[in-house]
């Protein structure tokens, strides 16, 4: 199976590299046009005429890492290729302005009869020219910079672990939310979920969550603030998490860009969390049309001891927790068909201080390549 990867990999690669050098050599527009051909074939039925059925299309996502996890001593290495996201399924544009999702998460390492997962997005929106999106049933609980971007437009690889210890490693929730723009600049967003995390649609087994995002937007960034308030239960598959609170925002100018997040958690002491904050920096700048440099540095510390965990694949060496965290990250992202096709790799150094010393120590360098696509 690995040589498969392998295989994949490298055909893959061979694949983005002779699109770029077409692209520097004048064939441009050609092979952004072949890209959107390619991708205009995942509408499987579109008829602005029809009063039930205007449009079908399939939805979803690919996204293959290969990662190497330098841990210095005493800490161990580690490296893996693996599909870090397959998720597929069916979009549907209905009449009176109702669109209906449903997509599932699998994982193509399995024999065939256990790749399925879970359901992702699996929601019924209604969404009016002129009023807000109500979505019902099981969709996305997006707060925090990174927890609000899914995972196809990031400029890193993964979510910072500022949102890796106060969102929420589960994304998909049931629950009911509605969105929408007021006076023309404003952005709002207000949600109700069960904190189950449900595989299916569920809403009965743990307790609830409710998220509030208030934001001003303009033509060339915005600031979002975004508050969670959660009901403490033991069987959450959530956060131990009472309270967070989240001011971030996103800026471009020309050739630069800068995204940011502050962000505070409140936890529950009595399923042993304790307070966390911290802080993200992400400037990026694009070296052409398609190729983009991006660095990122966060911060977090803990009030009391194991408040924090490592990053993904990070833990994978140490699973103990700590209480002060730091890491500097430096990538390059070429862009084949903006975010829908894209090729990302990104150098990490990470430090985790552990005053309790009870394992949760850590320091490493992480070098992750992958590709990512979604339709």
């Amino acid at each position: 199976m690995k040589k498969i990867y392998f295989m994949v990999a490298a055909l893959l690669l061979a694949t983005t590299s002779s699109l770029a050098a077409a692209s520097s050599s004048g064939a441009d527009a050609s092979e952004k046009d072949g890209l959107a051909q390619a991708w205009a074939r995942m509408t499987l039925y579109e008829n602005s005429d029809n009063t039930l059925i205007k449009k079908i299309a399939l939805g979803g996502r690919l996204q293959l890492d290969n990662v190497w996890v330098n841990g210095h001593e005493p800490n161990e290495n580690f490296s893996d290729l693996t599909w870090r996201r397959a998720r597929f399924g069916l979009v549907a544009n209905l009449s009176a302005d109702i669109n209906l999702v449903c997509k599932g998460d699998f994982q193509p390492d399995n024999e065939l009869g256990d790749m399925y997962q879970k359901l992702t997005d699996a929601y019924i929106a209604w969404q009016p020219a002129q009023g807000p999106e109500i979505k019902i049933l099981k969709q996305s609980a997006g707060f925090t910079l990174d927890g609000r971007t899914s995972s196809t437009k990031l400029q890193t690889l993964e979510r910072n672990n500022l949102t890796g210890n106060l969102w929420f490693t589960e994304e998909y929730f049931t629950g009911v939310s509605v969105a929408g723009k007021a006076g023309g600049q404003g952005l709002y967003k207000v949600g109700l979920f069960a904190s189950d995390g449900h595989p299916e649609i569920g809403i009965d087994d743990a307790g609830w969550f409710a998220i509030l995002s208030l934001g001003y937007q303009t033509a060339k960034g915005q600031v979002i603030l975004d508050y969670l308030y959660q009901h403490e239960d033991e069987k959450a598959n959530t956060s131990n998490f009472e309270q967070v609170l989240s001011l971030s925002g996103s800026w471009e100018e020309g050739a630069w860009g800068l995204r940011g997040d502050l962000a505070f958690g409140a936890g529950y002491a009595e399923l042993g969390q304790s307070d966390v904050w911290g802080a993200v920096v992400q400037p990026s700048y694009s070296l052409s049309a398609h190729t983009q440099a991006v660095a990122q540095y966060t911060f977090l510390a803990s009030s009391g001891d194991n408040g924090l965990s490592l990053h993904k694949y990070d833990n994978k060496i140490v699973t103990a927790r700590g209480d002060g965290y730091n890491e500097l990250y430096g990538g390059i992202n070429v862009y084949f068909y903006d975010h829908r096709c894209k090729w990302q790799t990104g150098l990490a150094w990470a430090k985790m201080d552990d005053e309790a010393a009870d394992g949760g120590a850590y320091e490493g360098v992480t070098l992750s390549t992958g590709l990512r696509l979604y339709w």
